[in-house]
């Protein structure tokens, strides 16, 4: 979808999050009475895991602008249902609309923001994304579709969002207000229990005609793989520009894993790789694992092969104490560090290079299978 081609992920992506062009999201508007007014109640109310307090909307990208800047910015957060004027919504403290929403708290107003729900996959894609807080996630969408979006007015506050949005939810942050929310089963795949979480007055709910409700089970394959790959692509850029011979960075089958494909240049390049990875995000590499370019750094069995055939499993592992890791974690359950180089003993690349039977990659399989 973001054109990679050959190319890996995190290059292309880099290339798009790291470009700049004039206002993309300021497209044609189109008439407000495409758009149907309707109930939170007359949307599917889907309650996913068996402790869940209730209702959650686990897909819906929040629309804000930046209180003082007007920027736009797009994330996701999770929202529960309580009726048809409110929902309470769990911002995270290190993003953006978090720090929207403390700023217009401050100064004793809400915050305006519009939820949407079946967006476009760039426009998805976009809010899985990490810009500095002065560029725009409206315009990455624009640059990934390759189009100016278009845009139309919402009903009941002074925002826009794209014309193709299936259904979208008006309103606003409340100051000062927060009220119990949860317990809910989050990505990593336990139940986040009560807190008092932030308050959003709903002012107004349209949607397309035939619209689309687009669910998510958070920590299926489709929340993690795009939140996984714009992480790795995070990695990527601070090693880039950090070390040199970095290829590939990879955090599958988890996002709390990042595994770095290095071209090895000089001995004790994979631990110099797996310093400065620790460093580049302090929320999610609690495992960071280095290998050489022949890896598939996509395959943990792969990798992990690399690791115990490699080399001594004692020298080549560092465990580090104490390193506070994911900002919602109370108890300290993430926090410390384990890094691995798994990449071959300079000097004597050859002893370990992969066996392989001449030939194999010409056999098709099709012509001796009936």
């Amino acid at each position: 979808m973001i054109g990679a081609g050959k190319g890996s992920f995190a290059e292309r992506w880099l290339g798009l999050t790291e470009g700049r062009q004039s206002n993309p999201a300021a497209g044609a508007r189109s008439p407000l009475a495409a758009h149907v007014e309707c109930s939170l109640s007359d949307l599917p109310m889907i309650t996913y895991h068996a402790r869940d307090a209730g209702p959650y909307f686990t897909s819906a990208i929040y629309l804000a602008k930046d209180p003082d800047t007007g920027v736009p910015n797009l994330s996701f957060h999770r929202s529960m249902v309580v009726s048809d004027k409110e929902l309470r919504v769990r911002l995270g403290s290190t993003h953006d609309l978090a720090s929207y929403q403390a700023r217009a708290e401050a100064r004793g107003e809400p915050l305006e923001a519009a939820l949407i729900l079946g967006a476009s996959p760039a426009l998805f894609l976009s809010a899985c994304a990490s810009l500095p807080i002065d560029d725009s996630e409206l315009d990455l969408a624009g640059r990934i579709a390759g189009r100016t979006m278009e845009m139309r007015r919402c009903h009941s506050i002074d925002l826009e969002v794209p014309t193709d949005a299936q259904i979208v939810v008006e309103g606003r942050f409340l100051p000062g207000v927060r009220r119990p929310e949860g317990p809910f089963g989050e990505f990593m795949g336990n139940y986040v229990e009560v807190g008092d979480n932030h308050v959003f007055e709903v002012t107004a709910v349209t949607h397309q005609p035939g619209a689309v409700f687009n669910a998510l089970v958070c920590g299926s394959t489709d929340d993690l793989r795009p939140l996984e790959a714009v992480t790795a692509a995070r990695v990527f850029r601070h090693l880039r520009n950090t070390v040199p011979g970095v290829l590939d960075v990879s955090c599958r089958p988890n996002v709390m894993i990042s595994i770095v494909k290095i071209k090895k240049q000089y001995e004790g390049h994979g631990k110099h790789v797996l310093l400065a990875a620790l460093g580049s995000y302090l929320d999610y590499n609690k495992v960071v694992i280095v290998v050489d370019d022949d890896v598939d750094i996509y395959n943990l069995e792969d990798v992990m092969w690399a690791y115990l055939t490699r080399g001594r499993a004692d020298t080549r592992a560092m465990i580090l104490n104490d390193i506070p890791g994911f900002y919602r974690d109370p108890m300290k359950d993430h926090w410390g560090r384990l890094a691995i180089d798994a990449t071959m003993p300079w000097g004597r690349e050859a002893e370990f290079a992969r066996k392989h039977v001449p030939g194999a990659d010409e056999i098709d399989l099709s012509q001796y299978l009936v």
